[in-house]
């Protein structure tokens, strides 16, 4: 069934009042995102091709004058708190390392955090593969900065995010999540070269509806095979080094190179290696059918990219298989494929505006009948990225 759009605010003010009795003077807000196309070819300084969507994690905070940081996240129910002068001293689990690792990066940063109570609300799935996780650690970090009268560039909050995931949390993720989250534009792609940090915006068609279609199987990348396959690409790179190719990532070789490194690289490396090859053509294909304004040229360019993220890189699901296969069969639906890490998660289609409502209900019946099991179904519009400002009068 479609998920209804709730106000995330009028909620966020209201466990606010409960929870601390007064009343946020700021509100941080930053977006999940959807991945069009470039699957794991973020942390092999590849191409990605994201978008923000319109489903936001919201955070209402003010200054508490104690000297502590006390958050309360309204998905688990649950206040933890921790000193402002230092964040990391305090063991923490489960969803609150993400932001305590945002609080420690920007500690060591030289910022002095101030105490601040904090509620947090979503109506952003968690765990489908749309970065909840990002969007919380760049809210936090926004909702932070202005309690502390400090403002960071959006890229160096990108970058701060990124590195209290890796180094606190202890998940060696790519970039492209926190790059999403604080530098998307409403109505546009992200073309992001995870190499040089290069971007450029795409618009995205008005005719044209991002739906996410979730399997309802959660996936967590700390219990997954994602550091695996970080591994595998590590050792591919290490491989090809030892027989003379003088790369730093799997970035380095190229189409044209596939044949002749295929013959002797071993398994599963040689599928790994061409599904990132493969991948980063596939991004540069699907940006210039955009630019274009030849959305329709983006099915094949997607079927290619899912059966390589099932078949060479393994992280598709009998779940995500059953979706991609729902979605194809919908009306309206020009393109779909496993979004995210995979594992579990959602499928991204894209759909004519004009028949949003038909595809939906098409899918909802189709992955019923493919798979025996309910999911979660939602259009979204490409949106703006993080944004934090002042509840007070100037």
């Amino acid at each position: 069934m479609a998920r209804e759009r709730p106000d995330p605010w009028r909620e966020t003010i209201r466990l606010f009042a409960d929870r601390f009795s007064g009343e946020p003077v700021l509100r941080a807000q930053a977006p999940g995102r959807v991945n069009l196309i470039g699957e794991h070819t973020d942390y092999n300084d590849g191409l990605v091709l994201p978008a923000a969507i319109d489903r936001t994690v919201t955070i209402a905070a003010g200054r508490n004058g104690t000297g502590r940081i006390r958050l309360h996240a309204a998905a688990y129910d649950e206040l933890v708190e921790f000193p402002a002068a230092s964040p990391g001293s305090v063991p923490l689990q489960g969803w609150a390392r993400y932001p305590q690792g945002v609080a420690a990066q920007l500690a060591a940063r030289g910022i002095r955090l101030a105490g601040m109570d904090a509620v947090i609300t979503a109506d952003l799935p968690i765990g489908a593969g749309l970065s909840s996780s990002a969007a919380l650690e760049v809210a936090v970090s926004l909702a932070l900065e202005h309690a502390a009268g400090v403002t960071l560039p959006a890229r160096e909050r990108a970058l701060l995010c990124r590195r209290a995931e890796v180094e606190f949390v202890g998940i060696p993720c790519g970039i492209m999540d926190q790059f999403a989250v604080s530098l998307c534009r409403r109505g546009h792609a992200l073309f992001l070269d995870c190499r040089s940090l290069e971007t450029h915006h795409i618009p995205l068609p008005s005719g044209v509806v991002l739906a996410v279609c979730d399997t309802g199987v959660r996936r967590a990348l700390e219990d997954s095979g994602y550091a695996i396959r970080r591994r595998e690409c590590e050792e591919a790179v290490r491989w090809l080094r030892g027989r003379g190719r003088p790369i730093t990532s799997l970035r380095d070789v190229t189409v044209d190179d596939l044949p002749g490194v295929e013959k002797e690289m071993p398994e599963p490396l040689r599928r790994r290696l061409r599904h990132i090859v493969t991948e980063n053509a596939r991004v540069i294909e699907a940006a210039r059918a955009l630019e274009g304004g030849k959305p329709e040229d983006l099915g094949p360019i997607f079927r290619a990219s899912h059966r390589s993220l099932r078949d060479d890189y393994e992280v598709s699901s009998p779940e995500l298989d059953a979706m991609v296969n729902a979605a194809l069969a919908s009306p309206g639906c020009l393109a779909a494929r496993m979004t995210g890490a995979g594992f579990g998660g959602a499928v991204v289609a894209l759909v004519r505006r004009s028949e949003a409502q038909r595809f939906l209900a098409a899918v909802t019946n189709g992955y019923r009948q493919h798979i025996g099991r309910e999911g979660t179904f939602l259009t979204a519009e490409p949106a703006d990225g993080a944004t934090v400002a002042s509840l007070q009068e100037p």
